[in-house]
């Protein structure tokens, strides 16, 4: 019956949220897909297919503290959505003890790349895409020096948060950022899988078993280390 209780919750979990639970020999993960556009303080249409920010930031402090969970993978498919609670979210999983390993798939947009970099070690598929651009607003917009001041600051958080938890040059990552002429009506540089890898941004080349080793294999290492303790 207990076991029967289990696994209902570990099906509602992963509808409702779409973690799962993955238990092995090698130890258990948590799986925590991030798809869609993020969406923050403003409730997005039924038509868009969104990961709510108040549903991902307790889980993972509740994967963190939980003695039964090793480590967390992290899928990402995002076109990237509200700023600050993709940045949140990122922070959430920069700050983590557990092991922590993110892949792209399809697409890690926008506020997609700080979530991407914010695990230990970072994978991209070769046929995904990262699009890095300016911020940006939607809507009104108050023309005042304040407002653009706003963005500035907010735009140097990202910045700051990204080359600290990648190998990507500041300076460099700042350039694609800004460019100008290969995005349609926007600025920016669009990434895909090998060239993530050779700017720094992301660490390694790598599918689902790729990802998985890697996430056991530093599982392994976190727990020699806490028997030498």
């Amino acid at each position: 019956m207990e076991e029967e209780k289990r696994t209902a919750a570990d099906l509602e979990q992963l509808e409702q949220l779409g973690a799962a639970t993955i238990k092995s020999e090698k130890g258990t993960i948590q799986t925590l897909t991030i798809v869609g556009q993020i969406e923050g303080h403003q409730i997005l249409p039924d038509t868009v297919k969104a990961t709510k920010y108040e549903h991902v930031m307790p889980l993972l402090a509740s994967i963190e503290e939980s003695d039964e969970v090793d480590g967390l993978l992290i899928l990402l498919n995002t076109m990237g959505g509200d700023i600050e609670a993709g940045l949140g979210i990122a922070e959430l999983i920069a700050g983590m003890r557990k092991p922590t390993v993110s892949l792209v798939l399809g697409g890690g947009h926008s506020i997609g790349v700080p979530l991407a970099v914010s695990a230990r070690v970072s994978f991209i598929a070769p046929s995904a895409a990262m699009t890095i651009h300016p911020v940006r607003l939607n809507g009104l917009v108050i023309g005042v020096p304040q407002t653009f001041h706003y963005f500035q600051r907010i735009q140097e958080r990202i910045i700051q948060f990204v080359a600290d938890n990648s190998r990507v040059d500041r300076e460099e990552f700042t350039a694609r950022m800004l460019r100008t002429g290969e995005l349609a009506a926007d600025m920016g540089t669009v990434l895909y899988g090998e060239e993530a890898v050779e700017l720094g941004l992301i660490d390694r080349i790598g599918s689902l078993s790729d990802a998985l080793d890697c996430l056991h294999e530093m599982i392994r290492q976190r727990r020699e280390e806490r028997k030498g303790e």
